[in-house]
Order: C-alpha cells, then structure tokens, then sequence
C-alpha cells in the first residue's frame, strides 16, 4: 500500500506524469474517480474534435460541387455523430489503460483525498475507504465549468460543456455564453449542423486573449457563416419557458432579449479543490487554486500540483509539460522552468486561430520596437487549391535584434502549423532564420516564411 508516487487524477497532467515517474523507476499509482484520461480525453479536446471533423465533413459535402461533385439531400445524423464523438474517445482512454498496464502504474479507483503524513484517502463507488500511502503526493484533479451568479447549470436547459457533448437532439436554438475557445468551437460545431447560435461575450472582442486581428479576422468569418454575436455584453437573467428559455442580455445598444432552447455556459472553469483535504493537511490556495512554486511543490513537503489545479494556462498539453518537470524534479534530474512565454493556445474552430507569444500590442507595451509581417492565405497556392484561403500569418519581431517575439495565425490547419514557431522561438530565431529556411512549395506552412519575409520587406508572393 506504499508507493513511491501517488497521483490523484488521470487526466492530461496526471497520467503523463504518472508514465514518466515510472520510465525514472518509480512504483506509482493514480487514482481516478471515472475514467482514464480525465476531462480532456473523455469529454473535452478528444470528443470536440471528433465534432468538430463530422461538422467540418458536413460542409466540405455541402460544397461538393465546388470541387466537381455532385452530391443531393446531404442530412447530418445528429446521434450518430454524437456516437462517433464518443466511441473515439473511449477508443482513447483504452489506450492509457494499455500504458498504465505497459509501465506497471496500478489505478486507484474512487474518490482520493489528500491525508496529513503523505497519505491518500481512497472512497470507492461503493463507499469503501482505502488508505494508501507515497513518498510524494500529486494533486491533477482538474477543472469544471464555472458557474455565474445566479445562472446555474442544470444540464438540460442550462448546460456546461459536458453537456453539450452527449446531447440527444440537435438545438434550433442556442445561446453560448463566452466567446473564448470553449465558446467559439461549440458555436462553430453547432451552427454548421443548422443550430441559430448566438454569442454573448463580456469582452470588447471574440476570442479576447489573441491578438486583436485575429478576432476581427473570426469575427468576420463568424459573420460570413451566419453565426449572431454581441461582444461588451453579458447575460444580466435567464427565465425558463415551457420548452426553453429566455435569455436578457445587455449590450452597448439597449437590452437584447433571445429565446433559445439551450443556454451554454463557456465562461471559464473552476478548480476541482473542494473536498480535497487541503486544510487539514495545510496546503496553501489561493480563490480555489493551489499555491505551487516553479517546480510544482506547494507548501507542504511531499505534495505537488498541476494542471487545471493550479494558476495559468488551463490547456492540456501545459498540464503535461507541468507533470514531466515536477517528477524529473522528484527524480533528482535538473529540469528546466516551463516557459509560460512560450505556450502555444489553438482553437479548433473554422477557421481554425494558434498563437504563441506576445500580440503586438503586449510586444508594444512592454516596450519593444517591433516589426510585423502578415502574409494572407488568398495568396498561398495550397490554401487555393484545398478552397480554404480565409486567414493570415501574422509574426512580430524585436527589430533591434530581430529575435521573434510573437506569431499568430488563423485559418486551415494552423493549429498544425504553430509547433514550427514554438520551436523557433524557444531557439530564439530571428526573422532572418526563418526567412532563409526552404519551406515545401506547395504548403501552407509556406505562408510563415513569407510573412517573416513581409515583415523585413522580402515578401515575394504579395
């Protein structure tokens, strides 16, 4: 019953910290309450983008005659995509399992909770409690759907979106509350399969966090595809009707009032710490979040935590960035500090938006002369080709140095293409680099050489 890690959690963070600790010749187990994988693998980044594909297959079929098809009475099957979602999914979370059983992690199942002495209390379905005890103790019990005041999710009007995974029948109508990733994918998905969507964001802008051109860039395209939004604006009350509800939102012009059948609530997350046994073991938080410093240790010795659990960015691949460092930290090896500046964010949306490092006006903020090349996919040959030639690269250099500070880009498939620019700004690449690295003729990849190239007054193609 001793070990020498023990992780609460089996998500994105958990589990990859979980195979690591054992590749450095710990015995580890995880505890999970549910289902291998966590949130992410099991009801969010995996299952959405299964949507998200079925949605983007939709409207290649709805636009087969623009690349000489000629297809009739193209109808989306609303529970069969929904199946198809879920089946990937569990497809997924069997595949940590096969690790787990791969590098000898034994799984905990139930309810942990953290003990005083480096001790966890496991409470099975059943009601049965185990304790178990580690030489170190990591918390990776992850986030949910926050809640507005006096807007309570009730999963059949009112939904998270958890929810809006697993519905049964395909909305006529739905009102989306945040216009962040969460936000924006849902409405995409949603209205693509023929729901009336609408947006209600607080800030001035969809996607508020990306650089400001690349929100009035969706915002354009959002408005192209029909979807309905108001930024500066917020859900003030929410009645129930027989069949739906009412939804009161103000906005800069007046009070704008929509009926919908389904109000989804994508404003943010909160912290799973309730119940955890911080207190009593003395654990530091701070509004919910646990306090850790840069290798993920909190107050108390022996007790770590990651991922959503923790201030920062709430993505799946930061929590598994943070587990890799806390455990080769436990291991004795000498990891580097996870560089925040240096996080990609995609959003899966169409047309799909990735960044990494300062916007431009941050980059200006903070006090840096900046050069700025933008290169559109209306003139990349690929984009053309493929019918998807909405959106830009848009990079933003040091000019003094001409190191890269910033790259963001929207359209078809850059959420592929981001890792290029990651790379490249963790190896401090300057402008001149990327512009004098070949890139593949043709690609779309080629439109981050030409808007290094644009930013520098090289551009070719423009």
């Amino acid at each position: 019953m001793h070990y020498d890690l023990i992780v609460i959690g089996s998500g994105p963070g958990g589990y990859v910290a979980a195979i690591r600790a054992a590749q450095l010749n710990m015995k580890v187990a995880v505890v999970e309450r549910e289902s291998l994988g966590g949130i992410c693998l099991n009801w969010g980044c995996i299952p959405t983008k299964a949507l998200l594909k079925s949605a983007e297959v939709y409207e290649y079929m709805k636009k087969a005659k623009e690349y000489g098809f000629q297809v009739q009475d193209i109808k989306p099957d609303f529970s069969a995509i929904i199946q198809r979602s879920r089946k990937v999914a569990e497809k997924m979370s069997r595949g940590i399992q096969f690790l787990f059983r791969k590098n000898k992690i034994e799984t905990l199942w139930g309810t942990g909770k953290v003990l005083p002495g480096k001790q966890v209390a496991v409470t099975d379905k059943d009601g049965n409690t185990q304790v178990y005890s580690a030489n170190h103790i990591l918390i990776a019990t992850g986030a949910r759907s926050r809640e507005l005041p006096g807007i309570k999710i009730d999963n059949e009007r009112i939904i998270g979106y958890r929810k809006a995974l697993v519905l049964e029948q395909l909305p006529k109508k739905m009102v989306i509350m945040g216009a962040g990733a969460i936000g924006v994918e849902f409405a995409y998905f949603y209205h693509t399969l023929g729901t009336e969507v609408t947006i209600v964001e607080y800030m001035e802008r969809l996607v508020p966090k990306e650089d400001e051109e690349i929100s009035k860039e969706l915002q354009k395209a959002f408005s192209r595809k029909g979807i309905k939004f108001h930024v500066s604006s917020k859900v003030t009350q929410v009645e129930y009707l027989p069949q739906g509800v009412k939804v009161f939102i103000e906005t800069p012009k007046g009070e704008v009032v929509e009926e919908a059948d389904i109000l989804l609530s994508a404003v943010g997350i909160t912290p799973n710490t309730e119940n955890l046994g911080l207190e009593e073991v003395g654990i530091e938080t701070d509004r919910g979040w646990i306090k850790v410093d840069e290798f993920y240790r909190t107050n108390v010795e022996g007790y770590y935590a990651i991922g959503d659990v923790i201030p920062g960015p709430a993505l799946a691949h930061v929590a598994s960035a943070e587990g890799i460092i806390c455990v080769e930290k436990i291991a004795g090896l000498d990891p580097e500090p996870l560089d925040y500046n240096n996080v990609p964010s995609c959003t899966y949306c169409v047309p799909e938006i990735a960044s990494v490092g300062l916007t431009e006006k941050a980059a200006r903020e903070a006090g840096y002369e900046v050069k700025v090349g933008k290169f559109p996919f209306t003139a990349s040959g690929k984009a053309s080709a493929a019918g998807k030639n909405e959106g830009f690269v848009k990079l933003i250099f040091d000019a003094k140095y001409g190191e890269l500070l910033g790259a963001h880009m929207i359209g078809d498939r850059v959420t592929d293409m981001i890792a290029e620019l990651v790379v490249a700004k963790k190896l401090e690449t300057t402008g001149y680099e990327l512009i004098k690295s070949v890139h593949p003729h043709p690609t779309m990849s080629e439109a981050i050489m030409e808007a290094a190239a644009a930013a520098y007054d090289e551009v070719i193609h423009l």
